[in-house]
């Protein structure tokens, strides 16, 4: 009967294996904060057009700042992300994110391992920066809910990691782990879409919206990729 053709089909589709990225279309567009391009002035204006746009994730990355005065700006910061339901992550500090009442913590390959902090902070979302396949199914293994892989373009903020990755090496590490892969590194509107076709999940962005003169605009654009403010 078409009744039991229809259960067969539920129980079919109920076996695949679901991927590590359900419930978190908000990264797909993972904006990272950087004050010296921003103006310090201008920060929160800035963080508050992009959330007006549709960004839904934000990483605070401000390395050159005291824990003190990191948690202070993440606490000022948070008010924003939740009058916008977006969520807060803040770079390498754990510790500060939990004080802040931050959704996440973004991790260097560096960095303590991405188990540790699920032991220690269950609630946070741990992201972790990765440069190669072995980093990549390495952060898999130790716990972490989605990465960044870099870099993508060459760019002056990843010039430390020698050369441009390009698009086969994201295509090859989006095949290779089950988390979230956000392209990261000289990531512009216009190649959005070849990120995207190699199987990344999202982009993680610094300059192209920073830069922009109508930030909250070149943010919608962004989100337009993945439909538009409802992320």
């Amino acid at each position: 009967s078409t009744g039991r053709h229809g259960r067969f089909i539920i129980i079919m589709m109920s076996s695949v294996p679901f991927k590590a990225e359900q419930g978190l279309d908000f990264l797909r567009v993972y904006l990272i904060t950087d004050r010296k391009r921003i103006g310090k002035d201008q920060f929160l204006n800035a963080i508050e057009k992009a959330l007006q746009g549709g960004v839904r994730a934000l990483q605070i990355r401000e390395k050159d700042l005291s824990p003190n005065d990191l948690l202070a700006l993440a606490l000022e910061v948070k008010v924003l992300t939740q009058r916008y339901n977006a969520k807060l992550f803040i770079n390498d500090r754990a510790d500060i994110a939990a004080m802040a009442g931050a959704d996440g913590v973004h991790l260097t390959e560096a960095s303590v391992q991405a188990s540790e902090i699920k032991n220690k902070f269950s609630d946070l979302i741990v992201g972790v920066s990765t440069h190669s396949i072995e980093g990549a199914r390495l952060a898999e293994t130790q716990g972490a809910d989605f990465i960044t892989f870099s870099p993508i373009y060459a760019t002056p903020s990843k010039a430390s990691y020698g050369s441009p990755q390009g698009l086969d090496p994201l295509r090859q590490v989006s095949q290779a782990v089950r988390l979230p892969v956000l392209a990261l590194g000289g990531i512009t509107l216009n190649r959005v879409p070849e990120c995207l076709e190699q199987g990344a999940f999202g982009v993680a962005v610094i300059s192209d919206i920073w830069d922009s003169t109508h930030i909250k605009q070149q943010s919608s654009e962004y989100t337009q990729n993945f439909g538009g403010n409802t992320l």
